[in-house]
């Protein structure tokens, strides 16, 4: 099976980091939504962590040591995908040979994430809108009904009460999807968290590099990642973070400039700076140092919780932290 099609795990994800408002609100939403069994939509750009998003309202759901399961809905055709979905039986098709179960069962009792939803074909999205509302479908090729317990998120970038009004996406699936959507602010709308994302990106390649230390980012380099409009968003500064520290000339020095497009283009719509544009300020420094201090280590025990797929021994043995320990910290700074 391709992976990039469907996968139960999420190889090393990058953690869910911050600690700008809009961003700490989400996760508010996703920490109240987990619990409850219900459709979810992630709604957010390209790179801003949808199927992290996802991973977080399961592994904080009771349904946490049931199966997780993804499938890109952009990766097949209608027929595939609804045999990658529902199954088939042998014969149902060209080229199925044998019986074949489908993702929904294999999610049976967990979660099953259907990202780019947007593009799933009319059709799939009728037998969707089924399992959806009663929890039962047929396998391709198949008249007998399965019955399967499976909570449903999707994820898009795609306006789907657009797509409904034109008609290209079903308003009654998009009713039953829509309990409650999850908006997920771009990078451009929390930029006081490009310096913490960039130093954790940062310090992660370090390791994977075999290096002691990493010597941090000159001003010149922060400013430059402050002022970039960030259109891949997370993902994007990831790359270029990781790029920037891989390809240093002296690993002992601070980071002071950054390729960000591999391509060495500027953004479409960015003016060319005049050559005697200053670069953008620095974050300020905080008024509040405790506080500062306080969010910082919390934002550490949510890295760690994530990395540990919300296992809190594990998570604390990250951190070099005995288990007791750990579990007052996170009551301490409000985490989990």
């Amino acid at each position: 099976m391709d992976d990039d099609i469907a996968k139960t795990v999420i190889p090393d994800p990058p953690p869910l980091l911050g600690e700008a408002p809009t961003f700490l609100a989400m996760l508010a939403t996703v920490s109240a939504l987990a619990p409850v069994p219900r459709p979810v939509l992630v709604m957010g750009e390209r790179g801003t962590g949808k199927e992290l998003v996802a991973a977080r309202l399961h592994y904080l759901s009771p349904r946490w040591d049931r199966p997780f399961v993804t499938v890109n809905c952009a990766a097949l055709g209608g027929t595939l995908l609804d045999a990658e979905l529902f199954g088939h039986e042998a014969g149902a098709f060209t080229g199925a040979t044998r019986r074949r179960l489908g993702r929904f069962e294999a999610a049976d009792g967990g979660t099953l994430f259907l990202d780019e939803i947007g593009t799933m074909p009319q059709e799939v999205q009728e037998k969707v809108l089924r399992v959806v509302e009663y929890g039962e479908f047929q396998r391709l090729g198949s008249s007998t009904t399965q019955r399967v317990d499976v909570r449903v998120i999707g994820a898009t970038n795609a306006d789907l009460p657009a797509m409904a009004a034109a008609g290209t996406f079903r308003a009654d699936l998009l009713d039953r999807l829509a309990f409650a959507v999850v908006p997920l602010p771009p990078l451009r709308e929390r930029r006081e968290d490009i310096p913490l994302l960039a130093e954790t990106f940062a310090r992660g390649m370090t390791r994977e590099l075999g290096r002691p230390f990493f010597a941090g980012f000159g001003e010149a380099a922060l400013a430059q990642l402050l002022a970039h409009p960030w259109p891949g968003n997370v993902r994007e500064l990831k790359n270029a973070v990781e790029r920037a520290v891989a390809l240093a000339e002296d690993p002992e020095a601070p980071v002071e400039a950054l390729q960000i497009d591999p391509f060495g283009r500027l953004p479409a719509d960015a003016p060319s700076p005049p050559a005697s544009a200053s670069p953008a300020p620095a974050p300020p420094l905080p008024d509040d140092f405790d506080a500062a201090v306080d969010a910082h280590a919390g934002a550490l025990l949510a890295e760690a919780l994530e990395a540990a797929r919300f296992n809190q021994k594990d998570a604390a043995a990250r951190l070099g932290l005995d288990y007791h320990r750990f579990r007052r910290l996170l009551k301490k700074h409000g985490v989990g």
